[in-house]
Parts: C-alpha cells; structure tokens; sequence
C-alpha cells in the first residue's frame, strides 16, 4: 500500500485543486475521491467559519462573498497551528499586507489587529487588580521608580488610520463617520469581556513601555509632551488592569 505523510495529506486536504494522494483509498482499493472531497469540504468549511467568527467587523468591510472567497484562500497558506480555533487566523493582518485585492485598503489589517487583539484579551489569564488607591500610597520621590505589572488582557495598537472609530462605526447604530486620521486604542478585560479605549500615540507608547515592565520614568521619557500620564494611569487603574506595583 502506498503509504501517505502527513504533510501530503494536509495538502491535499486544504487545496482542491491537489490531485487526491494516491494512497487514500476505499476499503476495496478504489480511490477515495468522493468521501476525500467531503471531508475536505468540510474542513474548508469549518475553516472559513471560525475565520468569519473571529474578524466579524473585517468580514463586514469586505462583503460575505469577498471574505469568503479571501478565506479560501488564506487557509491554504495559513493552516491552523492549534487545534483550539479561537485562536485561528493570527496571521490575518499580515495576509491582508500582502493580499492583492486588499492593498489599497491601508486601514484594513489594523482592524484585524484590533479584532484579533480582542479576541487574544478574552481568552487571556485572569489577574487580580490592585485597589485604585495603591498607587497613591507611593512617595512621590519614588514615583518614578515604581514599576506596573499589567493584567494579561492589556492590548495596545497604535495605527495610522482611526480603526477605533471604524471599529465603532461598524458595531454601534449610530457612531459617527470615521474622519481619516490616526488613532491608537488600549484594550483592558475588566469583568468578562474586552473594552476598547481611545488613546492617543503617546499613550499607547507608555503602557507599552510598562507592560515590558519599565519604571514610570522610563514610560514617561520613551512618550513625548502630549502623554497625560494621570489619565493613562486613571484608565488603567478604573479598568482593573493593574495587578502589581513595585
């Protein structure tokens, strides 16, 4: 019997257009074409709908039938890493780079950075937040010394295009038309479910800095003159998303 490797199998399996391994076979020898192609169609299927469940505001932008025909085509490419497919399509925004139907719309993979960054927040590790007063109990000389240990579901993104308000605009009735201008959002997980807030670039840059684990000094030089640092640590602090200081 002509033995078939998993990578051929795997390739067949994502590609229609593969000719079926000829060893797959029917229990009487036969070519297993058509119990080959149904299963292949279902996983093709399955695929594409944990795709269409994970990047929802991305799939809208782009139309049913255009995102579905893009899903075809990325799961070849990118076959799924892990067997949980709530983390399937991690690579999604680097495919819309270089996907040509997709490259003149600029803003298109920082949405599914922000959908994807979502979806990592929801399923990040749970974390005790601090009290927001914790950080007031801090001698001002040894402020900026302190250093933050942020909740795991901390995302920032920062881009050239306002996917906060396009993100907005496509899932609330009535959010104002998103004006073309950058934006940055942090996203927190305070109860059960992921929030989104706008920030400005400065801001994203220093609780980026304090989620490597920077002192605030470091956070506060690494930003320029336009960081509000008492919002930033407001937001974070209300939001749960301090789970140490030292």
């Amino acid at each position: 019997m002509t033995r078939v490797t998993q990578s051929q199998f795997r390739t067949a399996m994502l590609d229609a257009a593969v000719a079926l391994p000829a060893g797959i076979v029917n229990p009487d020898g036969a070519p297993a074409s058509k119990r080959f192609d149904v299963y292949r169609n279902n996983v093709a299927v399955g695929l594409s709908d944990a795709l269409e469940t994970a990047f929802p505001v991305t799939r809208k932008l782009l139309g049913d039938e255009f995102f579905r025909a893009m899903a075809g085509v990325f799961l070849r490419t990118h076959p799924p890493k892990s067997p949980l497919m709530m983390f399937y399509g991690e690579a999604m925004p680097q495919f819309l780079r270089r996907f040509g139907p997709t490259r003149t719309l600029g803003y298109l993979p920082d949405v599914a950075k922000l959908e994807l960054a979502l979806r990592q927040a929801y399923h990040a590790a749970d974390a005790d937040p601090v009290q927001p007063e914790a950080l007031a109990a801090i001698a001002p000389d040894a402020l900026m010394e302190t250093r933050l240990r942020l909740a795991p579901a901390v995302r920032t993104i920062t881009s050239d295009f306002p996917i906060h308000a396009i993100y907005r605009a496509n899932t609330q009735t009535g959010a104002p038309k998103p004006v073309m201008q950058p934006e940055a959002v942090l996203i927190t997980r305070p109860g059960f479910d992921p929030q989104i807030h706008a920030i400005n670039a400065a801001g994203a840059a220093c609780v980026k800095a304090l989620s490597q684990g920077k002192s605030l000094g470091h956070a506060l030089a690494s930003s320029d003159d336009t960081l509000d640092l008492g919002a930033v640590l407001g937001l974070l602090l209300a939001q749960g998303a301090v789970t140490e200081i030292h």
